[in-house]
């Protein structure tokens, strides 16, 4: 996008907006990078791996004691138990299996956290189950039957449209839409699978356009350029993408422009 048209956006977002947008912003974190320090900084809550893709209890309390000193509010980011893949392949796995290993990654998560005095804020699941309880009604069930003992207490991070926000909501979860703002999206709303070159955005400029598009018009344009509804309370930058820092920092300088801001 030109600089006039990037001011142009900018001016529609202020015009659109009477008062300030306060925005979540998002990372998954505690999966080795060993780059938090330098990401709280940008972001506003962040999601924890618990042991299945990636983390154990030294590095959750590691990364959870950090975020607290940053004011980032903390979630839990329970996963497919597959560090061998990261969590980014689908498991043929029971249900069964499945519901416990959620459970025993949220036990892990919140017996560090309760013995640090720290409040878990949200659930967020992570990679292939993410994209399975968004696209399968049974697996969104099942994702929800295991943390259903959380309902008081945590948010849900989900994407919009999708069979785990809609269950989740009939069962009187608390929800946050999510929105990715360094990937691009297909047009059923599903992510562009990693194996394409074109599904993560790692140009600063290009995440801020995508994002002030989602924010302003409620739409997103998808990678073959559709515009399709959709709309976020939080969006996420990936803790392991490798220009999340120059992006975190861009978004920092640029969106207070547009009277966007973190809400801490």
């Amino acid at each position: 996008m030109r600089l006039t048209a990037q001011i142009k956006m900018n001016s529609k977002l202020q015009t659109i907006n009477s008062k300030p947008t306060y925005i979540d912003i998002n990372c998954d974190v505690g999966e080795g990078v060993q780059n938090e320090s330098a990401l709280f900084p940008y972001i506003s809550s962040c999601s924890v791996a618990c042991g299945g893709h990636a983390g154990d209890a030294e590095a959750i309390k590691k990364t959870v004691l950090l975020a607290n000193e940053h004011n980032v509010r903390i979630g839990a980011h329970p996963s497919y138990p597959d560090k061998k893949n990261f969590g980014r392949k689908m498991m043929d796995i029971s249900i069964e299996k499945l519901k416990a290993s959620i459970s025993s990654q949220l036990e892990l998560f919140l017996n560090v956290v309760a013995k640090e005095k720290i409040r878990m804020h949200h659930i967020k699941p992570h990679g292939a189950l993410y994209n399975a309880v968004a696209a399968n009604r049974t697996l969104a069930v099942a994702f929800l039957d295991a943390v259903e003992i959380y309902r008081a207490e945590a948010i849900l991070y989900v994407p919009p449209q999708s069979h785990i926000a809609n269950e989740a909501n009939r069962r009187g979860f608390r929800v946050k839409h999510e929105a990715f703002g360094d990937r691009n999206y297909n047009d059923d709303l599903t992510l562009v699978s990693r194996h394409n070159p074109k599904a993560v955005i790692e140009r600063p400029i290009v995440v801020l356009q995508h994002m002030q598009h989602i924010i302003a018009e409620q739409k997103v344009k998808t990678l073959s350029g559709k515009q399709l509804p959709l709309t976020a309370q939080t969006f996420c930058i990936h803790g392991d993408n490798p220009k999340a820092l120059q992006i975190l920092m861009y978004l920092t300088e640029q969106l207070p422009k547009a009277d966007i801001h973190l809400k801490k």
